[in-house]
């Protein structure tokens, strides 16, 4: 919900409602919402493992999964986790999906942060 120039209430359209919806899943960790438990995505479950091709792949699986469950209204074409050389700890996941009732291809980048561990 936002306002506009008038102050009235402006609703998000269609894409930006979308949008919205997918980073809510991937902001929250399953376990979070009290009465929807399972609800969210694992990747908070791998925030300080090392950035290897072995978690890159981990996170992408992740993300498919939580999106597949929690929103039925897109098909999920690729998810892209790319780790940023210029900032340790960045992994920026791009997401390209199709709307199902448009047939609408839209992305996002959502960028995921990982404390790796200290040994």
């Amino acid at each position: 919900m936002q306002v506009d120039h008038t102050g009235a209430i402006r609703l998000t359209t269609g894409a930006q409602e979308l949008d919205r919806s997918i980073r809510v899943i991937l902001l929250t960790a399953p376990g979070e919402r009290v009465m929807r438990p399972a609800f969210g995505c694992r990747i908070w479950d791998l925030m300080f493992e090392p950035i290897t091709p072995n978690l890159i792949g981990l996170i992408s699986q992740a993300v498919r999964d939580a999106i597949a469950q929690w929103e039925p209204r897109v098909e999920v074409d690729d998810v892209s986790p790319v780790h940023d050389d210029e900032e340790p700890g960045l992994v920026r996941i791009g997401i390209t999906y199709r709307v199902k009732s448009s047939n609408d291809r839209r992305n996002l980048v959502y960028p995921f942060y990982v404390i790796p561990r200290e040994d």
